[in-house]
């Protein structure tokens, strides 16, 4: 008999306005995804906290970073058996408008748009980005505001997960988008959802470094944790063409990370600061060549 899968994990509980800095601290950790419950969500946090459920790839990997965290945290390690599970969150993913004049809907939900408003089918797969996330909105809303520089260009789309940002680039009339990610799996669900809207010939997805492209576009968006962001400076300044806007979205307000934003507008210094847009604890901000 085979045996069933068995997926290790480590949950925690922190006061609210620590979620988003524990989160950064389990994915630096090495988790491959973070869940938050809390009072607002189908499955509750504990009473007055929020709790974290960071899934790792191995039981070791679980342990390592469970013996890492906190006691006050009260972390715990524990599994979970089957699949099943993987597809529940599936239940709650409904349309939604992720900016203006893009609606985002599930494979198993219809809705009706509004006139002018164009539609995205997204499957986020095991790739981080159903556009739900303020890191995500974020760059969408800037991209919306600024759609009169996106359209009829292309546009390269750092970190693209499951490609939501692509998609709502050209949704809102770029031409075409390249879109990179280290993750092979994010690769490949960019790809099924690039052609599941029809636009398999105008997204080009693989996992090249950012240091091995060598064209310039007037539209680059970044969705990646700031630490990364700062490494990442150099080559990504290289990429915005003469004019153009830079969006990185991925880093955290003062109040959770109180070095964070000053570390990445340091970094990209040689870039006029355009615009700092701020949602929950998250912050995007835009940067002109």
């Amino acid at each position: 008999m085979a045996t069933e899968p068995r997926y290790p994990y480590v949950a925690v509980d922190v006061p609210e306005e620590d979620a988003d800095s524990a989160s950064v601290a389990l994915f630096d950790l090495g988790a491959l995804g973070v869940e938050e419950r809390d009072a607002t969500t189908m499955l509750r946090g504990a009473d007055g906290r929020t709790t974290l459920v960071a899934s790792f790839e191995r039981e070791q990997e679980a342990r390592a970073a469970f013996e890492e965290l906190p006691a006050t945290w009260s972390p715990r390690l524990d599994e979970v058996v089957g699949d099943a599970w993987r597809d529940e969150w599936k239940k709650h993913f409904e349309p939604f408008r992720i900016c203006e004049g893009v609606i985002v809907r599930p494979p198993w939900r219809d809705c009706r748009p509004s006139a002018g408003e164009r539609v995205i089918e997204l499957e986020p797969g095991r790739a981080f980005g159903t556009g739900l996330h303020e890191t995500t909105s974020l760059i969408a809303e800037v991209l919306a505001l600024h759609v009169g520089d996106l359209r009829g260009s292309p546009v390269l789309d750092v970190g693209t997960g499951s490609g939501i940002l692509a998609l709502v680039a050209i949704a809102l009339g770029a031409t075409l988008a390249r879109a990179i990610d280290v993750d092979p799996d994010a690769v490949l669900v960019t790809r099924e959802n690039a052609e599941r809207n029809g636009l398999a010939s105008r997204i080009h997805a693989d996992d090249a470094p950012i240091g091995a492209i060598v064209e310039s576009y007037r539209n680059v968006v970044a969705n990646i944790d700031a630490r990364t962001l700062v490494e990442l400076a150099p080559l990504l300044v290289q990429r915005v063409a003469a004019g153009g806007r830079l969006v990185l979205s991925g880093i955290l307000t003062p109040e959770a990370a109180p070095a964070q934003l000053d570390d990445v507008k340091k970094a990209y210094a040689a870039l006029q600061l355009e615009e700092v847009r701020r949602k929950g604890e998250w912050i995007a901000i835009a940067l002109r060549a």
